[in-house]
């Protein structure tokens, strides 16, 4: 798809009032093989489910009471549980030093996700806007941020920001909503109104369910007395629902109005979606040869692809074989995602400690793609900061996608830098990390009472002055594994699921 029709589809989700991860039926993922799947990609094409709109009845009805959306906005943010009182901080207020500053930058996001809360229904706002023009609460959420959110109260205890019963009380109610919403064969649909807990989409998605189960397996080995509950949910779930046995790969979702599977499939190893695989597998719904039927790289012949790959042929590792290879760019080899942006990368290392379980693959890729993220940046584009992936855009109310392009096979633009990406980075390069994280906070107007807001562009300075709480929450987590020795990793290690999960990834190398 070419540029300006992908930012135009972008804007059209987001009006609709989509959450940027609806984004996955829009811009699939392609299959591995053969390389015509990635030009149609590149041509671009809208997935029939997606047409199809979801009125949360109740939620209009409750907006015709005060006389329409409009009038209802000023309700709907007096039911967040918090509120900015400044909207930036003294940065000579800052701490100096890299511990004190990312202790500090905890502190203040995890405020910020307290706050923007659902005060009766415990459910974070996938999003708030401070500018520009009137505030904005995108009263709505997105499973993965209830995931995530799970695992930022342990965080969140872990850095004894909270009482372990208040820690336990959080999630418990939590627990108590999600007994409450509409689910589809033991499954979650993507996307539920905070104000009136209708659904408000029809996709069941494979990776945003992942990331509710890794959130549950995070809460059940760290508080005992939730387990059975937790439990209950994850054992409800079958990952083989969206598993396409004929390819062998996991499809991107279900739609339930068509009863039928997304018909695109995460077909790229090197992606967030690789943790929602480890859980499938862990649980024993879906076999360990799944893992090696994800793409490392495309065939040379595939001409749309960012580069051309190296090393391509044929290996084995636990007991299965692949295809394997890798892109290399100014002497770093790497084997691509496939838009290069920091959150593919990156994310699943909030809850898999890659460098230990995969050292020689998954680990020491995460490396190669910190080093030229960072590089990328300051050496091509000239920025005295880095850390490049999808986030809100800095000039207007929209979200873009950004990341480096010589690290993804298709390979998303630069742009704006988002701190989530810097927070990311921490379990990976943690001096640099967290000294470009002081970097943005001291050059941009980019931090305020709740922490970073969520973009920046550093040419214009340009801040996107928004929390959106799925970013939010990464940092915090980042922030709290980077504090507490892999606190969160070391939880979600502990789950049976892992564990049977991991032999997966020990024998499997990159860059032989």
């Amino acid at each position: 798809m070419r540029p300006a029709a992908r930012v135009a589809l972008v804007l059209a989700v987001l009006a609709a009032g989509c959450g940027w991860r609806r984004l996955c039926a829009v811009f699939p993922c392609p299959a591995p093989e053969p390389c015509e799947l990635g030009e149609d990609v590149v041509g671009g094409r809208v997935e029939p489910g997606a047409h199809d709109v979801v009125v949360p009845v109740r939620k209009k009805a409750w907006e015709a009471t005060f006389g329409g959306e409009a009038a209802a906005r000023p309700h709907v943010r007096a039911r967040l549980a918090g509120w900015p009182a400044s909207v930036l901080v003294d940065r000579e207020t800052l701490p100096a030093t890299d511990e004190a500053f990312i202790a500090r930058l905890a502190r203040d996001t995890w405020r910020g996700l307290e706050a923007f809360t659902d005060r009766e229904h415990h459910l974070p706002v996938d999003n708030v806007r401070l500018g520009p023009g009137e505030p904005r609460v995108g009263d709505y959420t997105n499973v993965t941020s209830v995931g995530l959110g799970l695992i930022a109260t342990v965080a969140a205890w872990e850095l004894e920001l909270i009482p372990r019963a208040d820690a336990v009380a959080r999630v418990t109610d939590v627990l108590d909503v999600l007994d409450r919403l509409e689910t589809h064969d033991g499954y979650f649909f993507n996307y539920y109104d905070t104000t009136s807990l209708e659904r408000t989409s029809n996709l069941v998605s494979f990776v945003d369910s992942s990331w509710l189960t890794a959130g549950l397996m995070v809460v059940r080995t760290t508080f005992a007395e939730l387990e059975p509950r937790c439990t209950a949910l994850i054992e409800r779930t079958d990952y083989r629902f969206f598993y396409d046995e004929a390819r062998d790969l996991m499809a991107h979702g279900y739609w339930t109005q068509l009863g039928e599977r997304s018909r695109y499939h995460y077909g790229v190893l090197y992606a967030e979606s690789r943790l929602g695989s480890l859980i499938a597998i862990g649980k024993g719904d879906v076999p360990p040869a799944h893992w090696f039927r994800m793409t490392r790289t495309f065939a040379a012949g595939c001409k749309w692809q960012s580069r051309e790959p190296h090393g391509r042929r044929r290996k084995e590792a636990f007991g299965q074989r692949y295809v394997g290879g890798w892109y290399e760019w100014e002497g770093a080899r790497y084997v691509p995602s496939w838009g290069g942006s920091m959150f593919e990368a990156l994310m699943p290392t909030l809850v898999v400690d890659e460098s230990k379980w995969a050292a020689k693959s998954l680990g020491a890729n995460d490396a190669a793609h910190v080093d030229v993220q960072r590089r990328w940046a300051v050496d091509v584009l000239g920025y005295p900061v880095w850390g490049m992936s999808p986030s809100a855009t800095p000039a207007a109310v929209g979200y873009g996608e950004y990341g480096v392009s010589a690290l993804g096979s298709l390979g998303y633009q630069g742009g704006a830098v988002t701190p989530h990406a810097a927070a990311l980075a921490l379990a990976v390069a943690p001096a640099e990390a967290a000294a470009n994280l002081r970097e943005l906070a001291r050059r941009y107007a980019i931090y305020g009472e709740y922490g970073f807001y969520d973009a920046v562009n550093p040419p214009s300075g340009v801040v996107a002055r928004a929390y959106l709480a799925l970013d939010q929450a990464m940092i915090l987590i980042a922030a709290a594994n980077h504090l507490k020795d892999g606190c969160i990793q070391k939880h979600f290690a502990a789950d049976p699921i892992a564990q049977r999960a991991f032999p997966v990834l020990g024998e499997e190398r990159f860059f032989d």
